[in-house]
């Protein structure tokens, strides 16, 4: 698609501001009202999601063209999809779709960002979003894992770039990998051979290096026999389960996050948590397992002619509320002396974290602002630690940390559960 075809969308914007902004009967107060980081960073209209639709429908009518400051505008967004959220709230149209689509197209046009195409380079040649130290798989070490390449497994743990390769992120795919084989899973890794699964250069306008990595991974799959893929990355999650689904690749395939897969072997009395961590915590929603982890919408259809933007059959918009929510909450509420602490934009009107869109890669200083905003807001509930279910949110939220002198800790949900068991 191009944005061409999202003309109608663009053309509906009213210009409200509610893309800026949670919903008014979510507002509880001026401090955390603002639902995209990039125009509460930049103050200026064309940082918004309106601004945004603006700039393409000036583009569509020939107003414009492309300019520095166009690239900067464009590529200093988290790609967090909250304006959308916001936006169909009350409205039936499409935001992150067309702000998705002039990032690619941008990109086909040859307006990229040098430190993005930096990045893609060592996608292109290692499978890799982040740089290649070692193996994938130097983390199992010692762990004796299935190969899910050479044996036949009932689910695939797709492990991601940041976790494989971080030495300071392996502790986060050890703790699921013993607490898979704690409830008994038959389950397996791919090792050196998994690769990345394409989510982030699809969120930096990489649209054909997505496809590529989906082709790889859907190849690997069926390969391997494998029905159901879980992984610990929000990116990932929202890659397998949606992104595939849009590139037509997906097929049956069931795709679960650790934290939804926990929750049901929880339920299925597979697994049990018994020790105590006592501890106040509040818990961060990744844009990519909350919003934007909701299922791709197919539509098929015409737009009726006339002057009312209408559908024949009607879309279906996806609103953000169906993205994974309570697994995680049901999780934390069932560690022994844990007590959660919400913070106030949660769910599908959460905070970003920051790292999204390649803006930890393009402008540091505007991931660790975003951060900042967050830890902020986190400290706000009084709680001794912030959760989290995605490495990137993590590494961001301890960098912000750091630079603020604060000393709330970070976890990942599954660093929790292995206590607990």
């Amino acid at each position: 698609m191009s944005i061409k075809d999202y003309r109608g969308d663009v053309e509906k914007c009213c210009r409200c501001s509610c893309c800026k902004f949670i919903p008014l009967q979510k507002v509880k107060g001026s401090k955390y009202s603002y639902a995209c980081p990039s125009i509460a960073k930049y103050n200026f209209n064309a940082y918004s999601g309106g601004g945004r639709l603006l700039s393409m429908y000036s583009m569509l009518k020939g107003e414009m063209d492309y300019s520095e400051k166009l690239k900067e505008i464009t590529y200093n967004c988290n790609m967090c999809g909250a304006c959308g959220v916001s936006c169909n709230y009350a409205m039936d149209m499409q935001v992150n779709e067309p702000i998705s689509e002039f990032r690619v197209e941008s990109v086909k046009d040859g307006q990229t960002h040098p430190a993005l195409e930096k990045v893609i380079e060592g996608l292109r040649k290692t499978n890799s979003m982040v740089p290649v130290k070692g193996k994938r798989g130097d983390w199992a070490a010692g762990l004796n894992l299935k190969n899910a390449a050479q044996e036949q497994v009932d689910v695939l743990f797709h492990v991601g770039c940041k976790t494989s390769f971080d030495p300071k992120m392996h502790k986060l795919a050890q703790a699921t990998a013993k607490i898979l084989q704690k409830a008994g899973v038959n389950f397996g890794i791919a090792g050196d051979v998994e690769v990345c699964c394409g989510g982030r250069a699809y969120q930096m306008g990489y649209e054909e290096d997505a496809r590529s990595q989906a082709k790889k991974n859907m190849a690997l799959i069926k390969k391997a026999g494998v029905k159901t893929v879980v992984t610990g990355c929000a990116d990932g999650y929202q890659a397998f389960k949606v992104l595939y689904d849009k590139f037509g690749v997906k097929g049956d395939l069931e795709v679960l996050h650790i934290s939804e897969y926990i929750d049901m072997l929880m339920k299925e009395g597979k697994l049990k948590l018994t020790q105590k961590v006592n501890m106040t915590v509040t818990y961060h929603d990744p844009c990519n397992l909350g919003r934007k982890g909701e299922s791709y919408k197919h539509w098929k259809g015409v737009r009726k002619p006339g002057n009312r933007f209408m559908f024949d059959p009607p879309k279906d918009y996806r609103r953000g509320e169906h993205g994974v929510y309570q697994p995680p909450r049901d999780v934390l509420a069932s560690i022994p002396g844990l007590t959660l602490s919400e913070m106030t934009r949660i769910k599908e009107y959460a905070w970003c974290c920051g790292s999204g869109g390649g803006v930890s890669e393009s402008n540091p200083e505007f991931a660790m602002w975003t951060g900042k905003e967050r830890i902020e807001e986190a400290l706000s509930t009084g709680a001794e630690a912030i959760v989290t279910t995605c490495p990137w949110c993590e590494k961001n939220f301890k960098e912000a940390i750091m630079a603020s002198g604060s000393k709330l800790k970070v976890y990942d949900i599954v660093e929790l559960v292995e206590k607990a068991i």
